[in-house]
């Protein structure tokens, strides 16, 4: 590796985040020369929320901003319609244009909480690439773009290749994606003077594919950087639990769950995500790296803070941590746990089955799971184990106006009665 003389590279590869860049000493060169410059990740439009399995890009462009230099978040209102198809073994479900214009609205939350949005000469811009592709003319795009890409060489890009390989059916609309994405590239460049894409390690052919346009068209070089894929170290990817992803916005996962979710990192993983998913000073990292034992709960805790704090703000973090510590020390109920509202009706009379509470909760997944947990000793009624599966919630089971539900002795929930509720 060369001596990087940049300060956002120099960042990046001490955190963690550099994988693989088109040319990284002349990258290098510009950065130092030149200040801003322009870059951009873009997000697809496919839910309602990003999950932590985007976080690595959106800290991207955070350590970019911080190093000076001007991030664009390019939200895909177009290409959502395609479907992008690195990483998936079939084609992507075709959303409406009124659900992907929601699901726009909506992820524009996310980003405030990590980049400063302005009119700055380093503020962050969103841009979304429905206002130049639907414009395009078919057969002018064919004749003026199309041309420049290889089908050879698109066949060998890992996200075509690989469906192909397994027997996966690509449909000519997905195929489509890697020119519009490449397109993307171009148009942002005439538009902001955007010289860098940045990713995912996925998206490494997408990205040259533009790098390999713009050159062809304008004559310009533009640069292309990616980020590894992170997985846990027990190889499970990032964004996914078996309670589900781990949404970034407030109203698909409470703050208090997203902070339990970091605070139930690995011990092998703090240390990594401590550098990935927070802004701590490294030397303070390695500092909370090297606790060992219980003291390794500190360094947790600290990650849980940070990166809570980042997606959902200072207050929300503390009333998390707070939340935690009276589950845990205390074993109270805190403001802050994630709810599942009852009928005090059917409280009163039938009562609410043990199996179906764990699961409309989302502390299992199937009843068979938590009959499972149940056998084994692993739910807990108001701090109390219970073995019985045929066990029902009822009104006798309220304690301070609602019943504590766990799961294991990291994952709990309020039951409240409420009235009127089906």
């Amino acid at each position: 590796m060369i001596g990087l003389r940049s300060s956002f590279l120099r960042t990046i590869q001490a955190r963690g985040y550099l994988h693989q860049c088109t040319d990284l000493e002349g990258l290098d060169a510009l950065l130092v020369k030149k200040c801003p410059i322009v870059a951009y990740i873009g997000f697809d439009c496919t839910a309602d929320s990003l999950h932590v399995g985007s976080l690595v890009q959106i800290m991207l462009l955070r350590h970019l901003q911080q190093s000076g230099h001007k991030p664009i978040v390019l939200i895909g209102g177009s290409t959502t319609q395609i479907g992008d198809p690195s990483g998936k073994e079939e084609m992507r479900q075709l959303l409406p244009e009124s659900q992907i214009a929601a699901n726009m609205a909506s992820l524009r939350k996310v980003f405030a909480g990590f980049l400063t949005f302005g009119s700055g000469p380093s503020d962050a811009m969103i841009v979304d690439n429905a206002d130049w592709l639907p414009s395009l003319n078919h057969i002018a795009f064919l004749r003026d773009y199309c041309r420049y890409f290889s089908v050879n060489r698109m066949l060998g890009l890992d996200s075509v290749r690989l469906r192909l390989e397994r027997g996966h059916p690509l449909t000519f609309l997905e195929f489509s994606y890697i020119v519009l994405q490449s397109y993307d590239f171009l148009e942002l460049w005439r538009r902001a003077g955007c010289c860098l894409q940045m990713g995912g390690a996925d998206q490494w052919g997408n990205i040259i594919n533009g790098i390999a346009l713009a050159r062809k068209v304008e004559g310009v070089e533009l640069f292309g950087l990616t980020a590894p894929l992170i997985t846990t170290i027990k190889g499970h990817k990032m964004g996914k639990t078996a309670e589900g992803a781990v949404w970034l916005n407030a109203d698909r996962l409470s703050p208090y769950g997203y902070w339990q979710f970091w605070r139930n990192t690995e011990d092998s993983d703090v240390g990594r995500f401590l550098r990935l998913f927070t802004d701590l000073p490294l030397d303070s990292i390695a500092h909370l790296e090297s606790l060992s034992g219980a003291a390794r709960n500190k360094a947790k805790w600290w990650l849980a803070c940070e990166a809570t704090r980042l997606a959902h703000g200072a207050k929300a973090a503390r009333a998390a941590a707070e939340t935690a510590r009276k589950v845990f020390e205390e074993g109270t109920l805190g403001q802050e746990m994630p709810v599942l509202k009852v009928s005090a009706a059917v409280l009163a009379k039938e009562g609410l089955g043990l199996l179906d509470a764990l699961r409309q909760a989302g502390l299992v997944r199937s009843n068979s799971e938590a009959r499972r947990l149940v056998r084994s000793g692993g739910v807990r009624v108001n701090n109390v184990v219970v073995g019985d599966e045929t066990r029902r919630l009822t009104f006798q089971d309220i304690n301070a106006g609602a019943v504590k539900l766990s799961a294991g002795r990291k994952y709990h929930v309020v039951v409240l009665p409420v009235r009127n509720t089906p």
